[in-house]
């Protein structure tokens, strides 16, 4: 059943109409017969019949509760309608046969009660029949009258009994799902409230996912559960995770592409007896050449404390740490920097330029194309200026736009690769293959000792399954990248862990591949994810969750850490399903498609 929001408010507790006592007596032997129930009700005076109770010697006998007397009607002359006035524990002494048919005239007392709204008196009947006869159904009942009183965790515990009783019992995992998404409404909160809100909406996906899929998901209320809790859960733990992290920089190979989007500009000079700050930036500049990434950041974030000597120098240290703040994915810290960097200096073009990227991330195009104009007023001669608007452009979809300023930035510079591969890639977007095919062709002659050339290269031979050609391109651009002093990009070694994957099914060589990618960037979200994803294509489930956890470490934006928690936690919700139901195991196919 499609899973229904029951939070109303909680209905104030009050007390039950109580029927009229009817005790149960004693059981005797009756013509060698097996032992029956008599009802003690007082029949009436008259012949046959007890005196009236009246000398003090009885009142006193009674007090001592001696057995009832074994003259009153017999059980098997008491309806259902009679007997569903017992209290619980009497209800649980009667024989089993009478136990199953009040419990199922308890029921729909229930039944009617909870048609009228009436919750609470139906879980008054409901909780009776429990006492007759533990139903799975019984449990699940009294859960719903309980979820429209709004009480989850009244709803789980019933719905858990209801489950020891039927474990594919699809009405009661869909009620408890919907108690536990309940109370993972503090998902958000870096507290412990919102941490066990995590792990309700964690157990809440579970349930919603063996539903779907024991449904064979043909029920699209319970897929859309699945997507709507998965959302809930993995925004929620992402701001509970960026709430508590330190700040840290991605792998290598990220920081290495971003700095490698602009053309090579050589250090400031500064001289060995220049002040400390001065010196300090020196040695930032020294440590990015050496892809040193953290002591880069170090040292510029010393340079700026100490204070430099000229106006451009300190403009220069908020570029640079502007821009590690922007691969951290610390948006807001970045464009503090760079606005800092301009106000300093303010024809700083590359600063402009930075400061349009971040705000693209931040979702300000507007804001972008006017820092982009900006630079182009101050040096409209600079290519860095084009490549990067035509990227903004390439990212909206705007190919045509991205081609012409791909195209200017090459007029300005064609030593430049990155230009003049992204126009060939937008080419490829647009559907000019031959023309696109063309303009690589050019690049890989004007650039042949560039991994770069034949990685991307390579990446359209595989969106085209031209494989051979792609593993060749892979090949080159892996033993170029090798070659070079810092070669840490290792993205052509996972490109060809794709292709094995595709095209050979060779789980065992892109399985090494990545590993190997691992070994030179261990940081590199891209293998990490690759790896996660081979995994469960294998139905190594365990190991992708730990990949997925992995990825989810070296996210570097909200985005990028909600993906990898999706990932993780629908993968453990796959986990989950096959340990409660192995025998269903088969379905799990059709699961990856649903949820993947």
């Amino acid at each position: 059943m499609a899973a229904n929001s029951s939070a109303n408010s909680v209905a104030r507790w009050i007390q039950d109409n109580r029927a009229a006592v009817i005790a149960v007596g004693a059981a005797v032997a009756v013509a060698g017969a097996a032992s029956v129930y008599l009802l003690s009700t007082r029949p009436p005076a008259g012949p046959g019949g007890p005196p009236p109770a009246t000398s003090s010697k009885k009142k006193k006998s009674s007090k001592k509760k001696k057995a009832p007397r074994l003259d009153g009607p017999l059980l098997d002359d008491a309806d259902d309608a009679t007997l569903a006035r017992l209290d619980a524990k009497e209800l649980a002494r009667l024989p089993a046969e009478k136990r199953a048919s009040v419990a199922n005239h308890l029921k729909g007392l229930g039944n009617k009660a909870y048609a009228s709204k009436a919750y609470r008196e139906a879980i008054a009947h409901y909780t009776k029949a429990i006492a007759a006869e533990p139903a799975a159904v019984y449990y699940s009942n009294r859960a719903a009258c309980y979820a429209n009183l709004g009480e989850p965790k009244n709803v789980i515990a019933d719905c858990n009994e209801a489950l020891k009783l039927d474990r594919v019992y699809v009405k009661a995992l869909n009620r408890r799902a919907v108690a536990l998404e309940q109370l993972g409404e503090l998902s958000e909160m870096p507290t412990d409230e919102g941490r066990e809100a995590v792990e309700s909406l964690a157990k809440s996906l579970a349930d919603f996912t063996a539903v779907a899929i024991i449904g064979q998901f043909r029920d699209a209320g319970a897929t859309a559960s699945v997507e709507r809790v998965l959302k809930k859960l993995a925004s929620g733990k992402a701001k509970q995770i960026l709430a508590t992290r330190e700040p840290r920089l991605p792998s290598p190979t990220f920081v290495t592409a971003y700095f490698d989007s602009f053309r090579h500009k050589p250090a400031p000079e500064i001289p060995d007896d220049a002040p400390a700050g001065d010196r300090a930036l020196a040695e930032a500049f020294a440590a990015v050449e050496a892809h040193d990434y953290p002591h880069a950041l170090s040292r510029a974030s010393a340079a700026i404390e100490e204070g430099l000597s000229t106006p451009q120098l300190e403009a220069t240290a908020y570029n640079l740490r502007g821009t590690f703040m922007f691969v951290m994915g610390l948006a807001v810290q970045s464009l503090a920097d760079f606005d800092r960097s301009t106000e300093l200096v303010p024809d700083y073009v590359q600063s402009w330029v930075k400061k349009a990227s971040v705000h693209v991330e931040l979702g300000d195009k507007d804001e972008a194309m006017r820092d982009f104009e900006r630079a182009i007023e101050i040096n409209p001669e600079d290519p860095d200026v084009y490549y990067h608007r035509g990227q903004v452009h390439f990212i909206l979809g705007d190919y045509d736009a991205a081609i012409s300023n791909y195209e200017k930035s090459t007029s300005l510079d064609d030593r430049f690769i990155f230009s003049q591969v992204q126009q060939a890639v937008a080419q490829y977007k647009q559907g000019q293959i031959a023309r696109s095919t063309g303009t690589f062709r050019r690049i890989l002659k004007a650039f042949e000792g560039v991994p770069e050339a034949y990685n991307y290269y390579g990446e359209l031979m595989l969106d085209q399954q031209r494989h051979e050609d792609a593993i060749a391109n892979f090949d080159k651009a892996i033993a170029l990248e090798r070659a070079k002093p810092h070669g840490t990009n290792v993205l052509a070694m996972i490109n060809k862990a794709l292709v094995l994957f595709q095209w050979k099914q060779d789980h065992a060589g892109a399985e090494k591949l990545c590993l190997q990618a691992l070994d030179i960037d261990p940081d590199c979200d891209v293998a990490i994810a690759t790896l996660a994803q081979l995994s469960l294509q294998q139905s190594k489930i365990p190991e992708a969750i730990e990949y997925f956890r992995r990825s989810a470490d070296v996210a570097r934006t909200e985005p990028e850490l909600i993906n990898a928690i999706t990932y993780e936690y629908a993968s453990r919700a796959q986990l989950q399903f096959i340990k409660d139901y192995p025998e269903q195991g088969a379905a799990l196919s059709q699961m990856a498609s649903a949820l993947m």
